[in-house]
């Protein structure tokens, strides 16, 4: 409907700068001609966008408007409290428990609609990590340097100078994306191995630019080689298999039992845990290199035990 189209219009422009006609076209599936009609009615129905020519030119609206909140609908509410609740399960902010009470507090809605419910409660880590976060966050506000010592994946220490940029909760972890004095580029640290975390005080004095841009390219170098499997599953793990190992099902057999592929990330410790936890109910058809590794575990088990 257009009423719906025009509302996301409005809404796309108040969350950006500059938004080129083609961009608008592109993400409501219309033609330029018909943005052009869309935005003649937006500001014919008071809407204070404002165009300009150029390279980098577009549409764009002014910063003194204020959307009416009758444009969000109680379904549009509901998801917000959906999501404000799921983040307090796994993000001590005080800011967003206030954000919550005020939303349910106002008088216009509230929550007794909510049918989806999100904890992320157990995947919480360990207890110093709402601290470090706590401190980070505080420090990206203030523009503060921080100093912290590191241990990567392979067990290297080194004490680290960086500039935090944003905190970034992502596969059951939390990482802070900084640009690092010492390496003088961006980097991510996973939160569970600092220590001995400081704010140092001491500003930053150089401009990063777009920071969730930076983000998603960081992440874009994340080379690290998905290792496809194919493993035998016996047929009364086969809820609990499926749960977990998230692969796709290529053959049944008529005991139960079925074949599945899946994959797993090299130097990720979780999937091969996850294969060592299912004992003898999993194993591995191939490659070679996955079973040589479970052999390679198991005898390191056996050994320590038989000490």
């Amino acid at each position: 409907m257009k009423i719906d189209r025009l509302i996301g219009i409005t809404m796309y422009l108040l969350n950006r700068n500059v938004v080129t006609a083609k961009e608008l076209s592109e993400r409501f599936e219309v033609s330029v001609r018909t943005i052009v009609r869309d935005i003649d009615a937006l500001s014919i129905a008071g809407i204070p966008i404002s165009s300009s020519t150029g390279a980098s030119g577009g549409y764009e609206i002014l910063d003194t408007f204020k959307l009416n909140k009758q444009i969000t609908t109680m379904e549009d509410y509901l998801f917000i409290i959906t999501a404000l609740k799921g983040m307090c399960s796994a993000y001590d902010n005080s800011k967003i428990n206030t954000t919550l009470e005020k939303l349910l507090t106002t008088g216009h809605f509230n929550d007794e609609g909510q049918r989806v419910f999100i904890d992320f409660g157990v995947v919480r880590e360990g207890r110093t990590i709402p601290g470090f976060v706590r401190e980070i966050e505080e420090a990206i506000h203030n523009k503060s340097i921080v100093e912290f010592d590191y241990t990567d994946s392979a067990g290297q220490k080194s004490h680290r100078t960086v500039e935090p940029l944003a905190l970034n909760y992502r596969w059951y972890a939390w990482y802070l994306l900084a640009y690092c004095t010492c390496k003088n580029d961006y980097r991510f640290f996973k939160l569970n191995r600092l220590t001995d975390l400081t704010v140092t005080g001491r500003s930053i004095n150089n401009e990063h630019g777009n920071v969730p841009e930076l983000l998603e390219k960081q992440w874009s170098f994340d080379t690290r080689r998905h290792i496809p499997m194919k493993i035998l599953c016996k047929a009364q793990a086969r809820v609990p298999i499926m749960e977990y190992m998230k692969g796709k099902i290529i053959e049944e057999r008529e005991n139960g039992d079925f074949v599945m592929v899946t994959h797993g990330i090299e130097h990720d410790r979780m999937w091969l845990s996850m294969l060592l936890g299912f004992g003898d109910s999993v194993k591995v058809l191939e490659p070679q290199e996955i079973i040589d590794m479970l052999i390679e575990k198991t005898f390191q088990i056996q050994n320590l035990y038989r000490d």
